[in-house]
């Protein structure tokens, strides 16, 4: 069974940050902290509202930033592709549905430092899963078999 983890707990560092926008466009990205232990080309899970979504730490002249985030690794690879097609950008919908607009703070949690973090509106409390990290092995053989 996963063990659960408030955001409020020891085990948690809680990273004050902002959404950003996303080159040329509107659309909001989220600003990767000083203090993260995070580098460019990363792929982490980022939780939103409970839901782990997969996303790929990227920079750009003013730092490290994540561009998106979404259901599964194909659709991550397709949108760093430019190919997105059905994939849906649950940074861009997590944004919306809690009335934040680029400029607008953020907490981002560090729940399993370089692997999994929460996003939240500051002053508001979560739970999250604590899950183990998915076997390296296991995952070398999935993206050999993604690449073709």
């Amino acid at each position: 069974m996963a063990d659960r983890l408030a955001s409020d707990a020891a085990d948690v560092t809680s990273l004050g940050t902002r959404l950003a926008r996303s080159g040329g466009t509107r659309l909001p990205c989220l600003r990767v902290p000083d203090g993260a232990a995070l580098s460019a080309g990363e792929e982490i899970r980022l939780v939103l509202d409970g839901k782990d979504r997969h996303a790929e730490v990227t920079s750009d002249a003013n730092g490290l930033l994540i561009r998106g985030a979404y259901d599964d690794r194909r659709r991550l690879r397709e949108a760093a592709a430019g190919a997105g097609g059905d994939a849906a950008n649950r940074l861009v919908e997590w944004a919306r549905e809690h009335d934040r607009e680029p400029g607008d703070a953020v907490e981002l949690d560090e729940v399993d430092p370089g692997y999994r973090y929460g996003l939240r509106v500051p002053g508001d409390r979560t739970v999250y899963t604590v899950r183990k990290r998915p076997d390296t092995g296991l995952r070398d053989i999935a993206d050999s078999l993604y690449e073709e």
